[in-house]
């Protein structure tokens, strides 16, 4: 039995350029506010303060004009959706994953893995870390006008 792509599948929002305008506004304005949500007889529920920080975090992003996908981080993706998601070759990602670098499941009596997302995430963290002390160090030595 075939596995669906989980990135197909993921729902992805993109903000046109109207929408980016309120939305920065609704991040400005919502600090301190409450996400209600009101039912079709008019009864309204508060919402809880975790899925408001979601709300904030997805209005920052679509204001910035990047586009959203809601993915809960322990979905489990292949090497080709981890590739796609990270931008990087299908065979520089397997070699991450034999090196370590990248924690992954084989599935059980199978030579397919799988990579929990939560892991993916915490690879592009430490990837980023790296490249900003680097861009420091670059930084550093153009200042001190080392020659290289």
């Amino acid at each position: 039995m075939s596995r669906t792509g989980v990135l197909a599948h993921a729902v992805r929002v993109e903000a046109d350029h109207g929408d980016r305008e309120l939305l920065a506004h609704i991040e400005a304005a919502a600090q301190h506010a409450q996400l209600v949500l009101r039912g079709a007889d008019g009864h309204d529920i508060v919402l809880p303060a975790s899925l408001m920080s979601l709300v904030l975090a997805a209005a920052h992003d679509l204001a910035k004009g990047n586009a959203v996908f809601a993915l809960p981080v322990e979905t489990r993706l292949t090497p080709n959706e981890v590739a796609q998601m990270l931008g990087l070759s299908r065979p520089f990602v397997v070699r991450l994953l034999d090196e370590g670098e990248i924690p992954s499941q084989y599935l059980p009596d199978s030579r397919h893995r799988l990579v929990r997302l939560a892991d993916i995430l915490e690879f592009q963290a430490r990837r980023e870390h790296r490249a900003e002390g680097r861009r420091r160090i670059m930084e550093a030595a153009e200042e001190a006008e080392f020659p290289y």
